[in-house]
């Protein structure tokens, strides 16, 4: 999701979304754990994305 699309959300769904993605990356977290998963950049990935995703909701929330 590029962030122009992040930025035409809601600031709920944004943290909705935050909270969606929070999940998954606990999931696979706790599968790469058990056994390595295939792709483990997907972590990093995961959580660049809720970094992005609670920049944006920050930004609007200060530009209220």
């Amino acid at each position: 999701m590029k962030n122009a699309d992040i930025r035409s959300l809601s600031e709920s769904e944004i943290a909705e979304r935050i909270a969606a993605e929070q999940q998954n990356l606990t999931k696979l977290k706790f599968a790469h754990a058990i056994s390595p998963i295939e792709n483990p950049n997907k972590i990093k990935e995961s959580r660049r994305f809720i970094a992005r995703l609670k920049t944006i909701l920050r930004a609007k929330q200060l530009a209220k």
